[in-house]
């Protein structure tokens, strides 16, 4: 077996980490840690939201709906996710929150990965 490959189900996976698949937060050795991305499959159920807006936000991210229906609170902003396939960019300097307006499966793709973005478990969504 190739230590270099790591073979997964998103939906399995993502359970085991609030959703994230890859990025700084994995172990070193893992074939799924990274500093130049974090992939994200977010499963949220209607009405999930992310409590604490990100502010001083110093990375890209690339958000695309799977499923459901999701709204992207940018500062003087609001982008709601529809349609599969619908999505939306944010670069350096935007701040971000979000809600679940109905059952959703989401991808998040983020670059750079850098820590300092976590919220506390419990502390910022309304669901666990």
């Amino acid at each position: 077996m190739d230590d270099s490959v790591y073979v997964g189900n998103a939906g399995k996976d993502a359970a085991l980490d609030q959703g994230w698949l890859l990025g700084h937060f994995k172990g070193v050795g893992d074939p799924r840690h990274s500093d130049a991305v974090e992939i994200k499959w977010g499963v949220h159920p209607r009405g999930d939201e992310r409590r604490q807006w990100v502010r001083g936000e110093e990375r890209t991210a690339l958000l695309v709906l799977i499923s459901g229906r999701f709204r992207v609170e940018l500062p003087g902003r609001s982008v709601l996710l529809a349609e599969q396939g619908d999505y939306v960019v944010w670069g350096h300097g935007v701040d971000h929150s979000w809600t679940a307006e109905e059952e959703s499966v989401v991808l998040t793709v983020r670059w750079p990965s850098v820590p300092g973005y976590a919220v506390p478990r419990g502390a910022g969504f309304t669901s666990s």
